[in-house]
């Protein structure tokens, strides 16, 4: 069996994550296309992702993928996370991993509709939903609270839970615009504030059209395995989010290739990519929390020592901000309220690599200028840094 071993996979990263300065890209859909999908659950990590990977940064040219070209869409999708990808990927995603999260969305809101006891049913939330759309159709675009002004279901409470602990009274106006992104039917558009707001106004889109889960998971898989392999069948079911039938029917599709891993697993890459890649110039990176690059896989032994989780993760597995030195992860970093960014190094990397790390640092505060940047996802070393 072919072997490739953590060198090579670090590499990869470095290359193919358009990390190493030689291989960064020039618009923000290339670098979605590159990691094949962003972490959007924290709206500032899709730019800061993006511009890590940029040779010209800048949060303008994030916006108008986002919001003009809508060359990047958001889609609730792999492990019923918020993703960002390219529009040429969108239909895959959504077929593939989107398609499920929406059914399971409308199914717990039905659910929670019976349970409430004030007979609201399916036809209550079809007509709910459509007037909702009628007052986005003719905003254009507008908020969840200028929503709820608008059209008076949005406004009815529910109890969720009732006789338990956990018994709580809700709006139904987020779980209903939850379900309407999730079909596709509407969008996040700008949001209120800057572009480290999660405050976003929504408008109408069409949902994508239907294509065959299988065939749809088969091309996630072969976008995965270029960007992310070899890489384990563990990995590939995790990030996915797929069930073990689907991710091995998947892998068999695409026509992916066995390896060996130097842990002794057996990896997986797409077909024909057996080739060794030469190392790229030294280079380090300052990544967000989420990056792809950090959550690509389930098992990170290859570019992260375990002495350093601790101090990186919070408790619910979350990665913090990462510093990386030629595909390892070395450390950690935040930034202060005065917008100046700190970092700790958990690894001895040597002069060169604090040179290099500087440098990012200040590529990063000439493009984020006045904004300021506090991770949703917050781990035990950014806190002590900001402190």
């Amino acid at each position: 069996m072919h072997r490739i071993d953590d060198e090579q996979r670090r590499v990869r990263l470095g290359r193919r994550h358009l990390l190493a300065p030689s291989t960064r890209a020039t618009s923000a859909v290339a670098v979605a296309d590159a990691v094949v999908a962003l972490h959007a659950t924290d709206a500032a990590t899709v730019f800061l992702s993006v511009c890590a990977r940029l040779a010209d940064p800048g949060a303008e040219a994030v916006e108008r993928a986002l919001y003009e070209d809508v060359s990047l869409v958001r889609l609730l999708s792999m492990r019923n996370t918020l993703f960002t990808v390219s529009a040429e990927a969108a239909p895959a995603v959504d077929a593939s991993s989107a398609r499920p999260v929406a059914v399971k969305e409308r199914r717990r809101l039905l659910k929670h509709l019976r349970e409430d006891g004030q007979g609201l049913d399916e036809r209550w939330l079809a007509d709910t939903e459509d007037q909702t759309l009628a007052a986005l159709k003719a905003r254009g675009n507008a908020t969840g609270s200028e929503l709820s002004a608008a059209v008076p279901a949005l406004r009815t409470k529910i109890t969720l839970f009732s006789g338990t602990k956990q018994e709580t009274v809700q709006g139904t106006a987020t779980r209903v615009i939850r379900v309407l992104a999730a079909d596709g039917r509407i969008r996040r558009d700008r949001p209120r504030g800057s572009w480290t707001s999660s405050q976003f106004r929504w408008t109408a889109a069409e949902p994508w059209p239907p294509s065959d889960p299988a065939e749809a998971r088969a091309e996630v898989a072969r976008r995965w395995l270029l960007s992310y392999g070899p890489a384990t069948e563990g990995d590939l079911k995790w990030w996915t989010g797929w069930g073990v039938r689907e991710t091995r029917t998947a892998l068999a599709a695409v026509g992916a290739e066995e390896v060996q891993l130097d842990s002794g697993a057996v990896g997986w890459v797409a077909p024909g990519d057996l080739a060794t890649e030469a190392s790229p110039e030294p280079w380090a990176a300052l990544l967000p929390g989420l990056d792809p690059s950090a959550m690509g896989w389930a098992d990170r032994g290859f570019h992260l020592s375990t002495d350093h989780r601790a101090a990186l993760f919070d408790r619910a597995g979350n990665i913090g901000p990462t510093v990386w030195w030629n595909g390892r992860i070395a450390g950690g970093w935040a930034m202060r309220p005065d917008g100046e960014p700190v970092w700790r190094l958990l690894s001895d990397v040597g002069r060169e690599a604090s040179q290099r790390i500087e440098a990012e640092a200040g590529r990063l505060s000439a493009w984020v200028g006045d904004a300021r940047v506090t991770p949703r996802f917050r781990t035990p070393l950014e806190r002590e840094l900001t402190a």
